[in-house]
């Protein structure tokens, strides 16, 4: 080996060596700050009633954290750290859900179903009659359907704003009775809205909120302006069947037993994905289903919407804004939005 051969290869040694320092101070800053923001977020988003309470809790753990790791570095004062931690973890597991809070009329009431053989009757399914997205009036009713005449399901995409994140929800058809939507959403109190990170914090019950068609996709299209996608699902009705089983029987679990919301793992779409999975749809986990603005082209690779067409034409032609306000509340909506998006081919 010559010389200049020799000392390439210390110098490619030594570059390596440098970078995986450089990668090991990085991951090791990330887990300072992760340490340190996880129970600061707990602590300001905590169930201590004074919003002034919570953040003085939190901006004094954020500078106590901050001290240990960069300031003071020194064992003991790593296990006061590590103690205080373990406090604010054993109070986060004990934050329980609740069902008797102020809760926004959108959400303020729970669906049950009652299953008898082929019938099922579900109580409290929303049929809101909107003027706009925050004036309507307050509609419930209880639902009677048959689960032999349920033949198939849609998903929805529904857009707030443009990107990786958005809205999914079925909607489940019968032969003989209109559609019933179902949708996985956070179920917030009177003068609250989403918040993604405070999602992550038990900020928000779940919801299942079981609709009529109109109301849950009309006020998204006509109200909320939010660009809404429709896919046939590719699901025998026998699938469908067991399907609609399994999210009568969450609902009739979070009736009885609330659960928080939470946007990595209790969220609309991974929930959709995990019951779907239960009927033996999909086999796998596709990155799309977490960045779910995308689930539809996820959809799509697996062969469960109309993968004749391209997918950019596929998705064009699924569009159901201008159908659903063309539509408006006439009895025929369900059917014209179906119209409006290509079928499934056998």
């Amino acid at each position: 080996m010559t010389t200049t051969e020799s000392t390439s290869r210390k110098s490619l040694a030594s570059r390596l060596v440098t970078l995986f320092r450089g990668l090991l101070k990085g991951l090791i800053f990330l887990g300072k700050v992760l340490l340190i923001l996880w129970p600061t977020f707990v602590l300001y988003w905590s169930n201590v009633p004074w919003a002034w309470a919570r953040a003085l809790m939190a901006l004094a753990f954020l500078a106590f954290g901050i001290w240990v790791f960069w300031w003071a570095r020194r064992f003991k004062i790593y296990l006061v750290f590590a103690g205080l931690f373990l406090v604010v973890a054993i109070w986060f597991i004990l934050i329980p859900p609740r069902q008797d809070r102020n809760w926004r009329p959108e959400v303020a009431k729970l669906s049950r179903a009652y299953i008898d053989g082929d019938n099922i009757r579900i109580t409290n399914v929303r049929n809101f009659k909107y003027r706009d997205a925050d004036d309507f009036t307050v509609r419930y009713e209880d639902r009677e359907v048959q689960l032999s005449h349920l033949t198939g399901v849609e998903f929805f995409v529904s857009y707030w704003m443009p990107g990786p994140v958005a809205h999914t929800f079925l909607s489940f058809n019968f032969d003989n009775a209109p559609p019933i939507s179902v949708s996985i959403e956070t179920r917030p109190e009177m003068g609250e809205g989403f918040d993604p990170l405070a999602s992550m914090f038990k900020q928000f019950e779940l919801v299942y909120i079981v609709g009529d068609e109109r109301d849950i996709v009309g006020v998204r299209t006509d109200h909320r302006h939010e660009d809404v996608y429709m896919y046939h699902i590719r699901m025998t009705p026998e699938q469908a069947r067991e399907l609609f089983l399994i999210y009568l029987n969450r609902i009739n679990q979070l009736a009885d037993h609330p659960e928080f919301y939470h946007l990595l793992s209790d969220n609309c779409t991974l929930n959709i994905i995990r019951y779907a999975r239960q009927v033996g749809k999909p086999d796998y986990f596709d990155i799309r289903f977490w960045l779910n603005g995308f689930s539809d082209r996820g959809l799509y690779r697996a062969g469960f919407i109309a993968t004749y067409l391209p997918f950019a034409e596929l998705r064009r032609r699924s569009w159901i804004n201008a159908a659903a306000r063309e539509a408006g509340d006439i009895p025929e909506f369900y059917q014209r939005i179906r119209d409006a998006v290509p079928r499934l081919q056998r």
